[in-house]
């Protein structure tokens, strides 16, 4: 029987060495990488296309959630963390498990064999591991930054620095001061977690950077286009138009 290709991400060390020899008990697992943070993480899962992924959430440069994000292979997942804002009953469905740090190994190895049990089944895999978000909790936090991908190489595009966010069927198109990113998510997710004192919808297709606003226009009847500072001209519809004049006072 093959074993089950694993990768252990996380950036703390000792973290990593105790999953490790949790694992010395369970000979259907093949530790084939460990990463220290989220973007060496992407490479290894990436080239390796692991069975199944120990995940940090809190690390520095890209969280385990932003990297989920971004991930388009299908690894089960198992989240070892010390953080525990998000309730464990977001990822029943979607996550293998969810071990808040510290965890005994009795806790551990029943993870462990469940995730063995879904892989051997054929159950696992149907889907990305980036679907894991769809069931999570908004955020505590507005949005700081967005993370996307194009290749092997991520980006992070802090708020400040978007101009506008552009619906584009199942994804948005992320304008921002560099380009253009293209981002698996939706545009109620953007709406309701961007920063509200700078972020306004203005139309079913487009969320606006209210500091990039340059002036609004009048466009036909009852109809009117928000003109950028770097010329874009954007339309607005009647309900953004009314969602200017509460946020913006005019």
């Amino acid at each position: 029987m093959e074993k089950i290709r694993t990768i252990i991400v996380d950036d703390e060390a000792p973290a990593r060495e105790l999953i490790r020899h949790y694992l010395q008990e369970v000979d259907s697992i093949d530790i084939i990488s460990e990463c220290s943070d989220g973007f060496s993480a992407l490479k290894s899962i990436t080239a390796m296309k692991p069975d199944l992924l120990f995940l940090d959430i809190q690390m520095p440069r890209l969280t385990g959630i932003e990297l989920l994000e971004v991930m388009t292979e299908k690894p089960e997942v198992i989240f070892t963390t010390a953080w525990d804002q998000y309730a464990v009953r977001a990822f029943e469905l979607n996550a293998v498990d969810y071990l808040l740090k510290p965890f005994d190994k009795r806790r551990f190895l029943e993870a462990v064999k469940k995730a063995a049990e879904k892989i051997r089944s054929g159950a696992a895999g149907r889907e990305p591991a980036n679907r894991i978000l769809s069931k999570m909790p908004p955020p505590a936090a507005p949005v700081a930054r967005i993370v996307v991908r194009k290749g092997n190489a991520i980006s992070l595009i802090p708020v400040e620095k978007i101009r506008y966010l552009e619906a584009q069927d199942d994804y948005v198109m992320v304008h921002h001061s560099e380009g253009r990113a293209l981002k698996q998510q939706t545009m109620k997710y953007y709406e309701e977690n961007l920063p509200g004192n700078d972020f306004i919808r203005i139309h079913r297709s487009y969320i606006i950077n209210v500091h990039e606003i340059s002036k609004i226009e009048a466009y036909g009847k009852d109809s009117h286009i928000a003109i950028l500072k770097a010329g874009d001209k954007l339309p607005v519809s009647r309900s953004g138009y009314q969602n200017l004049k509460e946020k913006l006072g005019f």
